[in-house]
């Protein structure tokens, strides 16, 4: 098993298993939150903070809410980014996995609109804006101590254990809903909605401590001491990678509008406008969790194998090969549809992009510049897929009375700027060139 040398020469040698756990556990609080705050906010946030007398507007007021933790995420990239090429990845680690953690642990003790009127909102929409900072400098850390540790090799691989944090969070975001059916609606209401975010303590004390075990990444270390520490490596990597930072967010697009229209749109529509089971949305979203826990790891290794283009191209096809379908399947109300058009769109139409998305942009930037570079290129794609597309779905299927077309020609639409940012882009993934006759092996791409 590959090993991590401490930096104090005085502990115990670390595995890449433990900073690729240690990397994941970040994410994994990530998207725990999501998952519970758009459940809550697509379910009872609309009549708790924000009660007017159109339920739609009351709906889209507290969808809205999810977006501005995506449009607070560009700032927090360029924040801690800042930092994280400029100080290390790791104290940005445990910075962000907190503030993440007691935002989330402050919305489960809100007051509502009834108790404290307007500040309700306020608050609420503050608490938001800390963890989308968070989020911000979150992702771009987290990849680099996995890539940076993992060998060359192997980097589409250690890079997409990361990506495993995603089915993991939203997972235990869904359990945490399910462990709460016995409420009726009045209970669920009243209290049982902050019982999961409240329950986020125990992940950021767990992620914490893992955290604390891991030291800098070696590829950090050289950077300083060969002296190329940049004063301004957020600037720089605009000035001197402005085509990577664009890339870096047309090919993220697709992969973050995807998912987030599925899990918070679709929930939504499913729910709302079909009077389809809250439980059993819920247990469609777990069970394409579990598929992508599969289908994440398999592709980023199998990026390794042939490059990181062709496996985010296949992503990208997918996609627009289940836009119509998807919805189809959600408008049958039939069980059996509805749940596998939750799995195929989460485990193949998201997680074959997802498995590769680390390794490719990450590996595009210079180790001195790497986490300003990866942190802009896939938090500038946030406010668009994450904050835009799902309010945009949402206001689109309640101006044309329930009709979901539209949102699969919206996708589709996404779906091709993606292929057209990924076949702008250079192939990034490590490749060995044998030479004959000596037969030396030489890494042509990838290096730091």
């Amino acid at each position: 098993m590959a090993t991590v040398t401490q930096g104090s020469g005085t502990k115990e040698p670390v595995s890449i298993r433990t900073v690729a756990m240690a990397s994941a556990i970040g994410t994994t609080i990530e998207w725990y939150d999501f998952l519970i705050y758009a459940t809550a906010a697509s379910l009872v946030l609309n009549h708790l903070f924000f009660p007017t007398h159109d339920p739609l507007v009351g709906k889209l007021l507290s969808i809205g809410t999810i977006g501005v933790g995506f449009f607070a995420r560009p700032l927090g990239a360029i924040i801690l980014s800042h930092f994280g090429d400029r100080t290390g990845r790791k104290s940005m680690l445990i910075f962000t996995l907190v503030a993440m953690g007691v935002s989330t642990i402050l919305i489960g003790l809100l007051p509502t609109y009834a108790t404290i009127g307007v500040w309700a909102p306020i608050l609420l929409v503050l608490c938001r804006l800390v963890q989308g900072l968070a989020v911000g400098g979150e992702w771009g850390g987290a990849v680099l101590m996995a890539i940076e540790h993992s060998p060359p090799e192997k980097r589409g691989f250690y890079g997409s254990i990361v990506q495993v944090g995603f089915p993991l969070g939203l997972a235990l975001g869904t359990l945490s809903f399910f462990a709460l059916a016995f409420l009726d609606n009045a209970q669920f209401a009243a209290w049982g909605w902050r019982i999961p975010f409240l329950a986020s303590a125990i992940l950021v004390v767990v992620g914490t401590y893992i955290r604390l075990r891991v030291d800098e990444t070696p590829v950090f270390e050289n950077t300083v001491k060969a002296g190329k520490i940049e004063k301004f490596p957020v600037w720089q990597t605009i000035v001197q990678h402005p085509k990577e930072v664009i890339i870096g967010l047309g090919a993220r697009v697709t992969e973050i509008s995807w998912i987030y229209v599925i899990t918070i749109f679709g929930l939504s529509y499913a729910v709302t406008n079909l009077g389809m089971s809250r439980n059993l949305v819920l247990g469609a979203i777990a069970l394409g969790a579990i598929g992508e826990l599969v289908t994440i790891p398999v592709f980023g290794a199998l990026s390794d194998k042939i490059g990181r283009r062709p496996v985010y191209m296949l992503g990208c096809v997918a996609a627009i090969l289940l836009s119509f379908p998807i919805f189809w399947g959600i408008e049958s109300k039939d069980s059996t549809l509805v749940i596998l058009s939750f799995v195929v769109g989460m485990s193949v139409g998201h997680g074959i992009m997802y498995g590769v998305q680390a390794s490719f942009l990450s590996e595009m930037f210079p180790a001195n510049l790497r986490y300003s570079g990866s942190s802009l290129g896939y938090q500038l794609a946030a406010p668009l897929g994450g904050g835009i597309v799902p309010v945009l779905a949402a206001a689109v299927v309640g101006v044309t009375h329930g009709a979901t077309w539209p949102v699969s020609l919206l996708m589709i639409g996404i779906a091709i700027i993606t292929i057209l940012a990924v076949w702008w882009s250079k192939e990034t993934a490590p490749r060995i060139v044998l030479h004959e006759p000596a037969g030396h092996h030489v890494r042509i791409a990838g290096a730091d």
